[in-house]
Parts: C-alpha cells; sequence; structure tokens
C-alpha cells in the first residue's frame, strides 16, 4: 500500500466508524500529507510503501518540523501519525508501529486567559442592540460566555437546538457527543431578541437564508467560526481593552467564575462536555492564582511578607 492509499483509507475509516468532524479529518490529512511530502525527498520508497517508514525517517521528520513549529503543534502532529500508524497496524497493512518509538514533546501549559467577573460582563454588553448585526453578536457572547460553548459548537446550533420555555440548548459536542447545556435569564432575553430580528437577515440580492441555522451572517448564511473570533475580538477591545480575547477564553472564564461559585469540577465537566475530568481540573488551578493575588492584595502578612 503506497502512502497516499494508506491516508485516503485512514480519513475514510474517520468518516465512516469514528464520525469525526471535517475539521479533524482534515488536520490528520494535513498532518499526514506532510509526512508523505518529507517521504518523497528523503525516502522515495516510504512514499510507495508505508511498510518502508521506519523510526529513523520519523525523527528526521520531527527534526525538520523543529526548525518551524512550536512544540505543542509538533505534539499534535506526532499524536495523528501515531494513531494513524496503529490504525494501519491494526489492519495488518504494517507489521510494527515504529511511531511508538517517538518521543512527545514536552508541552508548557500556560494558564487559560481569564476575564473577572466586570470584565466578562462589559464584553457581553458591548454590542448595540439597535441593529440586527449587534442583536447577533449579543447573543453570540452571552452564549459563549453563559453556556461555556466552543466556537464550533455555537456555529452548529439550529433553531431546533434551542428551548427557550426550559432554557436549554442541545449541544452537537466534539466527537459527536450530544449534551444538554443551560441557558442563564440574560441569555435567553438575548437569544429572544435574536430570535425576533432573525427574519429580517437575509441575502441582500436573492432575500434568502438557512432556514436551520441559529445564527446567520450577515447574507442570511450559516455563521462561520471565523466570524465568531472576530466577533470576540472586536468586542474584548472595545468592552474590556482585551485585544488577545478569543472564544475560548469566554468558555475558560465561564468555568472558572462557575468554579470560583461553588459548582463542583464534575457539574462542570457535563457542561463543558468534557470526555475526562483531568481536562476540567485545569481550572483549580487558575482559582488557586486568583486566590493567591487576591491573598497577596489583602493579608497584612503576605504584605509585610514583600
Amino acid at each position: 500500500m503506497t502512502l497516499d492509499e494508506a491516508r485516503h483509507a485512514f480519513l475514510g475509516y474517520l468518516r465512516a466508524e469514528r464520525n469525526a468532524s471535517p475539521r479533524t479529518v482534515a488536520e490528520y490529512g494535513n498532518d499526514i500529507a506532510g509526512l508523505q511530502a518529507f517521504s518523497r525527498d528523503r525516502e522515495p520508497k516510504a512514499a510507495n510503501d508505508v511498510r518502508e517508514i521506519d523510526v529513523y525517517l520519523l525523527r528526521a521528520w520531527l527534526g525538520r518540523l523543529a526548525q518551524k513549529h512550536a512544540p505543542s503543534s509538533i505534539a499534535r502532529k506526532v499524536s495523528a501519525i501515531r494513531t494513524w500508524m496503529r490504525w494501519l497496524r491494526r489492519r495488518n497493512f504494517i507489521s510494527a508501529c515504529p511511531a511508538d518509538e517517538l518521543l512527545t514533546p514536552k508541552i508548557r501549559r500556560g494558564l487559560p486567559t481569564l476575564l473577572s467577573t466586570d470584565a466578562a460582563k462589559e464584553v457581553v454588553e458591548a454590542p448595540l442592540r439597535d441593529t440586527a448585526r449587534g442583536v447577533r453578536d449579543r447573543a453570540v457572547l452571552e452564549v459563549l460566555y453563559g453556556s461555556g460553548l466552543r466556537a464550533s459548537e455555537l456555529c452548529t446550533l439550529d433553531l431546533d437546538d434551542v428551548s427557550l420555555a426550559s432554557a436549554s440548548l442541545r449541544i452537537h459536542g466534539k466527537g459527536g457527543k450530544p449534551r444538554v447545556a443551560p441557558l442563564g435569564g440574560l441569555c435567553v432575553d438575548a437569544l429572544e431578541r435574536w430570535m425576533t430580528m432573525r427574519p429580517t437577515v437575509v441575502h441582500p440580492k436573492r432575500k434568502t437564508q438557512d432556514v436551520a441555522a441559529l445564527f446567520l451572517n450577515l447574507r442570511g448564511g450559516r455563521l462561520h467560526r471565523r466570524r465568531v473570533w472576530a466577533i470576540v475580538h472586536e468586542f474584548g477591545a472595545s468592552g474590556a481593552g482585551r485585544a488577545d480575547l478569543h472564544p475560548h477564553a469566554l468558555r475558560h472564564t465561564c468555568a472558572t467564575h462557575m468554579l470560583d461559585g461553588g459548582a463542583d469540577l464534575r457539574a462542570i465537566q457535563e457542561l463543558l462536555g468534557h470526555a475526562s475530568l483531568s481536562t476540567t481540573q485545569r481550572y483549580t488551578h487558575v482559582s488557586m492564582e486568583h486566590l493567591l493575588r487576591v491573598y497577596d492584595a489583602a493579608h497584612p502578612l503576605a504584605r509585610l511578607k514583600r
């Protein structure tokens, strides 16, 4: 089997059996294609026969990646190649998985970007609600911060996924895992206002719109995640002076504020749709950082020590 055939077979498996998202399939495809391009130059035999890929070729490929990519990016690529080659081994296309011998680069994980309660309020309330765009952007920000959604999850929401009566959302989560998230009172108000304005958002010439999507762009189509990033960036800068703000920061902020408010980790795990509790536990460190800052600022012994 050629490397190209092995890549297409694996991507087909991801779509058909794993029900992976188009973005996940594309990322795996790009990572394998990168190794494929490197193999053509360094070891043409490997491009023609996947069994020719060995640990020496993979280490040389990592050396090339290290010249241009951050450790986090390299770690993701290593994980993608390892997953692909383990699948090839299970299907008996190769007898061993040389990617298992690779060391994953160590990643220093910084603390998530966070907003204070007041700053989060300023960001969410920054859009002017006298236009359809402003009403939509306010609703987008309310849902991102109020329910802790990923940008991709927000973009896939349909009208049928929203229940204003029960103040809840049905979310199509990462890996195709569904979950239900609550909506706060301000979220419900913002969505009700958007539902009223939504019929007016149509294509300027064809006068059509996506009849299923909850959030629309100004041409009546489904809102894209790039636009969600732009909305958060815009109102992060104008509302709280945070030009570095991104949608995941609002998700982090939602989780941390809930933890500070007394919610337990299991509840936050369910809300965010984390597969592992260890992912959610990251927020305990964030809250500890917050506690230490408050301690340093307020406790007399902390000031004396300084």
